[in-house]
């Protein structure tokens, strides 16, 4: 089966805001073993739709269109599609008693556009969107089916779970059992990775995927089939082994889910004193429910002031060391434990950039603890030549890991190829 993807909008086509749909679908049907072959953006014009839908119907076996079932008159999608076809726009009675009930049912005002939602090229088949306003379709053109579904994530998540992968199961016969591991990994190159594991012999069936989303790089392995599946607990425990603490995670796409999972209901607190990651590493962890189980509070403490007024960080500490220093983030690590009798506090402390770096502290300079009840770690790394961006994320992957491996009882602190550690 070969799948592509269109996805439809000006604001996609101009970057005016990231299409994490088109990554989601892709990503979602890989853990299923489909593979997405080929995936396009076009703007909201109806004949470029209409070319698009007809050019690509030629060499797809199956066509995800995403957006452009709205309401207004930039949502093109039923009307270019009719036109590839040559047929005419057909109100689909069930559609629009179910907009008028769901507008009924949340006391809305139901706007006479709304209606176009409701209207389908006459050979389209009508797809439930249990969720929204905006129902699928699809329609067979030249050799392929095209699947029509809705911009809004929510909305498309749902229709490509309950939906979509049914239908090409179905339709295409896909019966093979699959299974997928995914490894996370930090402080490591995707090419170094793949050296690595190079002279790994790989059974039938079983293959690596490597993605990269900094500051993680995550392996995947993929078992296709009944007999892959069953050696794949081996085939991961051969990789852990080659790649020792290079993995920090195992089947989570982040470190922070990692910590999540690991101090959810355990007993454990935690507080937070950040400066360059301003916060970074207290909303990751707010992203989960339940992380006020062990959350205690992320205090951002940005200024000497604040270090000294909130967190109690002696003054003449800041003066003789500065504030990026070893000495700095081991006072603010206490500081933010002992305001609750947290068991755990991780702080952070850089040069994140672009400006700011001196000869002894050039940019991506990180000073990073983590206070226990009886004993701190720290420890000064260096990220040079990396946004802002990523060397704040990458230093509360760092903070993280150090939090993570005491928690297991490991050695805190380790070496990353890609990172270079200060001495003490």
């Amino acid at each position: 089966m070969k799948l592509e993807m269109i996805c439809t909008g000006e604001e996609v086509l101009s970057g005016q805001i990231i299409d994490t749909n088109a990554a989601w679908v892709a990503n979602t049907l890989m853990e299923l073993g489909i593979e997405t072959h080929h995936r396009i953006t076009v703007g909201d014009r109806l004949e470029d739709l209409r070319d698009a839908f007809i050019e690509r119907s030629h060499h797809a076996d199956v066509i995800i269109v995403n957006g452009g079932l709205g309401p207004t008159s930039d949502d093109m999608s039923a009307e270019a599609m009719a036109l590839a076809k040559g047929e005419s726009l057909i109100e689909n009675e069930e559609w629009r008693d179910r907009l008028i009930s769901w507008f009924s049912k949340n006391n809305r005002q139901m706007a006479k556009s709304n209606l176009k939602q409701a209207l389908l090229p006459e050979s389209a088949v009508m797809v439930d969107n249990p969720v929204g306003t905006a129902c699928g379709f699809r329609v067979k053109l030249n050799k392929a089916w095209l699947f029509f579904t809705p911009g809004v994530p929510f909305e498309l998540k749902h229709m490509i779970k309950e939906q979509f992968i049914p239908f090409i199961k179905s339709e295409f016969g896909i019966s093979e059992n699959t299974a997928l591991k995914k490894l996370l990994t930090i402080g490591h190159g995707e090419s170094s990775l793949a050296d690595n594991l190079a002279e790994l012999t790989l059974p039938a069936g079983i293959t690596l995927g490597y993605r990269s989303s900094m500051p993680h790089i995550e392996i995947k392995i993929f078992a296709r089939g009944d007999k892959a599946i069953n050696q794949l607990a081996e085939v991961t425990k051969a990789i852990k082994s080659i790649l020792g603490i290079a993995i920090v995670a195992e089947d989570r796409p982040t470190l922070a889910a990692e910590i999540h999972h690991r101090l959810f209901q355990s007993g454990f607190s935690l507080s937070l004193a950040e400066s360059c990651t301003g916060g970074m590493l207290t909303s990751q962890l707010i992203d989960f429910p339940g992380s006020s189980s062990y959350l205690h509070h992320g205090l951002v403490t940005y200024s000497n002031e604040s270090k000294v007024k909130v967190l109690g960080v002696n003054p003449q500490i800041l003066d003789d060391h500065g504030a990026v220093s070893i000495a700095t983030v081991e006072a603010m690590a206490r500081g933010a434990r002992e305001i609750l009798d947290s068991d755990f506090a991780l702080s952070t402390s850089g040069i994140a950039g672009p400006d700011g770096g001196t000869e002894d502290k050039p940019v991506g300079t990180v000073a990073i603890a983590l206070a226990t009840k009886h004993v701190v770690y720290s420890q000064m790394v260096k990220i040079p030549n990396r946004s802002r961006q990523l060397v704040r994320s990458l230093s509360a992957a760092i903070a993280y890991d150090m939090l993570r491996r005491a928690l297991l009882g490991e050695a805190v602190i380790v070496d990353y190829p890609s990172i270079t550690r200060f001495a003490k």
